[in-house]
Formats: C-alpha cells, structure tokens, sequence
C-alpha cells in the first residue's frame, strides 16, 4: 500500500512556504501558487521540509492525506523549477502557430482552430524544416509551460482534443512528445 502523504516535502532554496489557516500559499522564482487545504488535514513546516498528516485512519481522511501532500510537492516543483508539456503536429499540411494572445491551428479541417491561451501559460509553437521531420513527419511543435502542473496539463489536454491521433493507417494528429500511439491495420489489411 502507498504511503505518499508520510513522505515530507523538501523545500529547495528560494521556495517559501506559508500557512495560515487553512490556506497554503509557496512563493518562489517562478511565481506563486495558493491551496485551500481540507480541515481534516494538518500541514506544518519543520527544518525546511512540509510535513503532512492526518487525524485519523479513515478512508476519506488517508485519500486526502496523499492528495495534499501531492498538490503541496507540485505546487513547490512549479514555483521553483515549473512544468513543461510537449505536442507534436504530425500530418502533411498540419501546423500551428501563436497570434496574439490565441493559438491557431490547421489540422486537416476546412477552418482553422483557434484556442485562447490563458495568461498564467507560456505557448510556443514552432514549425519543423522537411529535412528534421524524421520518421513520424513532425510538422509543428507546441510547447506550454507555466508553474501550475494542473493548467499546463488540462491546457495541453485541450490541444490534443482538436484531432487526436489516428490510430488506423497513418497515426496523423496531435500527440504527446514520447507518446506511442498502436497503428491497426485497417478493414481492407485485416480481410485480405
């Protein structure tokens, strides 16, 4: 069995912590990051590490316990070190790019895809030369960074959902950096 919450949270130079109440706020280099905590559980900051725990044994109490000391270990890598997720465009004609403050995207339908970039999140979106593409056929590259894991992930979700990658035939779409998408032969390959 797990036992996440018991692990205390190390604080790296230049991260501030503070408690008051049932709010958390962690102050870095980065920026800052705000929690409201449950009431069941405790939090304190001792020699420089967080320490989480809880009052008693039972099911919602132990489930929170490991949440809190997760979200509090994200929030002080965010401010500290921040977060980065890594799109791939792949698809010939496919491409992204930032204007403004709104990324457009063209990914095989007949209009253009524009999403509202939020202010907290860094975007960049680069387009890939023929000669570097590689296997896949990389056409852009999206990069969102930011300090909160939470925003940078649901805001690189959001990008992927425009065309998720197609998992018969060519594997054209959107998709993670690293992420390894089972190409299925088709009805025509499956028959024959």
């Amino acid at each position: 069995m797990a036992r996440i919450g018991n692990i205390p949270v190390k604080l790296p130079e230049g991260v501030k912590v503070s408690i008051k109440q049932d709010t958390i706020t962690v102050t870095g280099a980065k920026g800052e990051l705000n929690f409201v905590k449950n009431p069941l559980i405790s939090v304190e900051e001792v020699d420089g590490s967080i320490i989480v725990g809880r009052k008693d044994d039972s099911r919602e109490q132990r489930s929170l316990h490991g949440l809190t000391r997760s979200l509090i270990n994200n929030m002080v890598i965010g401010v500290a070190e921040g977060f980065e997720k890594e799109l791939q465009i792949i698809g010939t004609g496919y491409s992204a790019e930032i204007v403004g403050q709104w990324l457009r995207l063209n990914v095989g339908f007949s209009h253009e895809i524009l999403i509202e970039v939020p202010e907290s999140l860094k975007v960049e979106a680069e387009a890939i030369p023929r000669r570097e593409q590689g296997a896949l056929g990389v056409q852009s590259v999206v990069k969102v960074q930011g300090i909160s894991k939470e925003e940078v992930g649901k805001f690189a979700a959001e990008i992927r959902r425009c065309r998720p990658p197609l998992n018969y035939a060519t594997g054209k779409g959107i998709r993670y950096k690293g992420e390894y998408i089972r190409i299925k032969p088709g009805k025509t390959a499956a028959t024959a």
